[in-house]
């Protein structure tokens, strides 16, 4: 990596010679009729190839302008505007025969007077702030021809793109991507920007979306997510386009692709397949994640009770997504299609996928536990675990939203998904576990293999309703979601334990089939109206109904007579069945002002609780009644269009899990037992949220600052009592009153055009997080309260140049420092530095020949917990060679981890657990692909 740094480096340094020359423009500006000289008339010089700005002055009192910056060589654009008045443009260029540009007397017109048949051209600035809103005029930012969005992005100061195509912007994830303002395959941000080609996008808006309802009102609601929304072309909105990509490599490596799109105006559809084995799912990187996920967490909304969990211990299964771990088998497909008409009145949205991955790996962990001692002080216990794993998941779903104006005042909007999905698992895990002395505590083999289906439906309708009095609506709410998940597991485990010399003591053999049976049906309903209070402030009030009815059957079984495989004896330790039912009230206000450049408002929601559960074992019957309140308040202050400030609050009562609260004992890791605590109450949690943005014209230059920090009040935190003895661990849940767990994260980022380098953007960036966290460790009646610490500090400077086909390069590098300790063992940490990097170049060569080169390098030190560090380069190298006028065939040599360093690794802390993590993951290989695209955009001739 530091090769690569430094010939970038020793590039860009050797071409620092540049011209002293002074190029200069000057001239006056006055009134044409009335000759008044026009003061404080703005002045601008622009390129006039992007129309990014080289030079800004104001008109002097006397009606003289001069700018004597070092323009340098060129096509410019003179752009003189004035109040009231048509902007003035006239493009000129400098060179060293014509130094200085004298325009004498630019006379400006009334646009009151402006002639019929006039024509004045405008140009747009590169960057605008709209209230929450950057919007990024896309003619200003030159990519390759052919680019995708994805290549426009990255161009986009305050926007990074990962390797894996993850949006970052201004320091936050962006999981949505929208066309013209709607959704393209739903929330897949990759199938819009590795699919559309960036010479169709007009404009690039990033924003933070909210709420349909807090978009109708206007009113924050609290709910933000960070978007894009790609506004294309007028005249791209019509023909078809596409993409065929097929590929074989080395060690039976193989990858294809298929994307055809075809847009009428206001009509877009689209398809598009995938075949792969190379870690390429087919999914974009957040839909990937969703790929498997399910409603099994189904969450009453507003602080109810989580009516499952959806634990990683459970028999539920693998989630789907493939993080690099082990070797995948992708196969992906989709439908999309979106309408509007009946001049807008009606539009339809719908969406279809389908897809399996199969991932086959090895793994190995070391983890240090952190345990409480027999007397106040310090122990841990040392484990190592070997495991193979097969993991599968198929699935299918359906999602669809119509939206109809039903006159000018109101409309409806009713959306619907269904999913259904097939999952198997196995894992097979050996380990065993030393104490701090050294001596053996056990050895564990652990066999769970599972399988299931799931199948959910969704469904929502949402009526709103403006009043002739301006701030007075009207919405209501109805939704449903239904449920059902079907699995079934077999699992085998042997737990050998030992004493201190070494002599067995202990002899666990665990054998069970298990069955899962989950059904559950919600239906919520709300009524939100807000009545103006005068011309800038306004209030709205809510009131909402949430009825959950669900029913949970858990059974495992044993043998009657071991080794005969029947099957048929109940174990009611870990067998259970519950009725559920939950009904919450919830009533809100929240008051809103907005005047001028300010934007305030507080208020709160209040719900009222009711949930039983019965015990269908034993007719126990379990309730409780509760409330939550969840206050909110926010500020926005807008100095200029490219500058604003706003700071959130949001408080939220956290009821527990019913995992958490219900005597349900679970033993898929046979080392580990779960048992609930229905005496648990809820906790209360503060967020606190800060963000300034700026872009600066005359510089260029865009800052992006944000800050947040978080706090609990009696919070849930898990206790853990370990059996010397065994090594086994039974975990509960308390709450700690008088501990108060914490979070902060704070992001810095400074983007820049530094001209005298060539116009190279430069960016500068500082990262901060950390959270403390408690949870209760109990050994032999003794219970302590351990205290975990962690932060994250890492600085980074990102560098990059584009420069019309000859080349670009992007890298973007700096340290990192983790610290992580735990009070039950201070005198062992786990902190460490790293250092990381991430860069890619490319180089276009005469002949249509494209060299390409993408890296990432990460190290992290050894630390006292894990004295063994790690560093990996992973390097990506491509030739490509393109045939005809629009380069729309290829023929593509890559290789994949060029100097075959890829090796999987992690490390995380949580709780008195510190993990590192082995696994196996794809190394090199080489593939040889085909590429064609096709376009037809326009109603022009087909480009070939």
């Amino acid at each position: 990596m530091k090769y690569t740094l430094t010939l970038l480096f020793a590039l860009l340094v050797g071409k620092l010679g540049f011209s002293q020359t002074t190029y200069s423009v000057k001239g006056s500006a006055a009134d044409t009729i009335a000759n008044v000289k026009l003061v404080n008339a703005t002045i601008s010089v622009l390129n006039a190839k992007d129309s990014t700005l080289r030079g800004f002055t104001r008109v002097a009192p006397d009606g003289s302008f001069s700018i004597t910056k070092k323009l340098g060589k060129g096509k410019f654009i003179l752009l003189a505007t004035y109040p009231k008045y048509a902007d003035y443009v006239e493009e000129f260029t400098l060179d060293s025969a014509h130094t200085t540009r004298n325009f004498g007397r630019i006379s400006m017109i009334l646009k009151s007077k402006l002639l019929e048949g006039v024509i004045v051209k405008g140009t747009r600035a590169a960057i605008k702030i709209k209230g929450d809103t950057t919007e990024y005029n896309a003619s200003s930012f030159t990519v390759q021809p052919g680019a995708k969005v994805e290549d426009l992005l990255k161009q986009l100061p305050g926007i990074q793109v990962d390797k894996d195509g993850k949006i970052t912007a201004q320091g936050q994830a962006v999981p949505k991507v929208l066309v013209d303002g709607e959704e393209f395959f739903g929330d897949d941000p990759t199938l819009v920007t590795k699919n559309l080609r960036a010479d169709m996008v007009d404009k690039v808006q990033l924003y933070d979306k909210t709420s349909d309802q807090a978009a109708f009102t206007g009113i924050d609601d609290g709910q933000k997510t960070k978007t894009i929304n790609i506004k294309l072309k007028e005249d791209k909105k019509n023909g078809y386009f596409g993409k065929a990509d097929a590929g074989l490599g080395t060690k039976d490596f193989y990858s294809g692709q298929l994307a055809v799109n075809k847009f009428a105006g206001k009509e877009k559809m689209s398809a598009y397949g995938t075949l792969a084995n190379t870690g390429k799912t087919g999914l974009g990187w957040e839909d990937a994640n969703k790929f498997g996920t399910s409603n099994n967490n189904v969450e009453i909304s507003d602080g109810g009770i989580s009516i499952f969990s959806n634990n990683s211990d459970d028999i539920e299964g693998w989630g789907g997504q493939y993080n690099g771990e082990g070797f995948p088998t992708a196969r992906a497909g989709g439908l999309h299609y979106d309408n509007k008409w009946s001049g807008d009145k009606q539009t339809i949205n719908g969406n279809y996928k389908i897809g399996s991955l199969n991932v086959v790996g090895d793994r190995s962990n070391l983890t240090q536990n952190n345990i409480a001692g027999n007397t106040p002080g310090a122990d841990f216990i040392n484990s190592r675990s070997t495991s193979n794993f097969r993991n599968y998941i198929f699935r299918q779903k359906l999602d669809g939203a119509y939206n109809l104006k039903l006159d000018s005042l109101s409309n409806l909007k009713l959306t619907f998904d269904g999913t259904f999905k097939n999952t198997e698992t196995e894992n097979t895990t050996l380990s065993q576990s030393d104490r701090s002395s050294g001596s053996r505590l056990n050895n564990n083999i652990n066999r769970l293999n599972t399988k299931g289906d799931q199948k959910t439906f969704n469904f929502s309708a949402l009526y709103t309703k403006k009043f002739k009095k301006v701030g007075r609506t009207l919405s209501v709410s109805l939704s449903e979601s239904l449920d059902r998940v079907d699995n079934e597991g077999q699992q085998y485990a042997r737990l050998e334990s030992f004493n201190e010399t070494g002599t067995p003591t202990g002899n666990e053999l665990t054998d069970l089939e298990k069955y899962t049976d989950v059904k559950s049906n919600m239906v919520t309903t709300s009524v939100t109206y807000t009545e103006p209070l005068s011309k800038s402030s306004s209030i709205l009030a809510s009131y909402g109904l949430n009825v959950s009815n669900s029913d949970a059957d858990r059974r495992a079984f044993g043998q009657s007579t071991p080794g005969s495989g029947n099957y048929d004896v109940l174990d009611t330790r870990f067998s259970n069945h519950y009725q559920l039912d939950q009904l919450i009230n919830q009533a809100g206000a929240v008051f809103n002002y907005k005047k001028d450049k300010t934007t305030f408002n507080f208020g709160t929601k209040v719900g009222l609780a009711n949930f039983k559960q019965e015990d269908m074992y034993t007719g126990n019957k379990f309730t409780r009644n509760f409330s939550n309140w969840n206050p909110q308040a926010s500020y926005q202050y807008r100095f200029s269009q490219q500058k604003s400030f706003r700071f959130n609050y949001n408080g939220n009562t956290r009821q527990p899990s019913l995992d958490q609260i219900q005597p349900i004992r679970n033993n898929n890791d046979n080392t580990t037992i779960i048992e609930g605590n229905p005496n648990l109450t809820p906790s209360f949690n503060n967020r606190f949220q800060a963000t300034y943005n700026s872009y600066k014209v005359l510089s260029n230059r865009s800052i992006w600052l944000n800050g947040s920090y978080s706090f609990t009040s009696n919070p849930i935190v898990s206790n853990s009592d370990f059996d010397s003895s065994t090594g086994k661990t039974t975990r509960r849940y308390s709450n700690l009153a008088s501990e108060t767990p914490t979070a902060f994260s704070i992001n810095a980022q400074m983007d820049s055009k530094v001209k005298f380098l060539f116009g190279i953007n430069v960016g500068i960036n500082a990262y901060a997080s950390g959270n403390t966290s408690f949870n209760k460790v109990t050994r032999n009646t003794i219970e302590q309260t351990n205290r975990s610490r962690s932060n994250t500090y890492q600085v980074g400077l990102n560098i990059s140049r584009y420069v019309e086909k000859k080349f670009d390069f992007y890298a973007n590098f700096g340290p990192t420092y983790n610290t992580s300790v735990s009070s039950l063992n201070p005198n062992t940490n786990n902190n460490g530095k790293g250092f990381n990097g991430f860069h890619y170049l490319n180089v276009y060569l005469p002949g249509k020949i494209q060299i390409g080169a993408e890296g990432e390098y990460q190290y992290r030190a050894a630390t006292e917990t894990f004295n063994e560090s790690f560093s990996r380069y992973l390097l990506t190298a491509s030739i490509t060679k393109s045939f005809f006028k629009e380069q729309n065939l290829k023929i593509k040599a890559n290789c994949n981890d060029v100097f075959n360093q890829n090796q999987g690794f992690s490390r995380n802390i949580s709780g008195n657990y510190i993990t590192q993590n082995n696994y196996t993951t794809i190394k090199r290989y080489f593939l040889f692909s085909i590429i064609y695209e096709f376009n037809k955009m326009g109603g022009g001739a087909p480009k070939q």
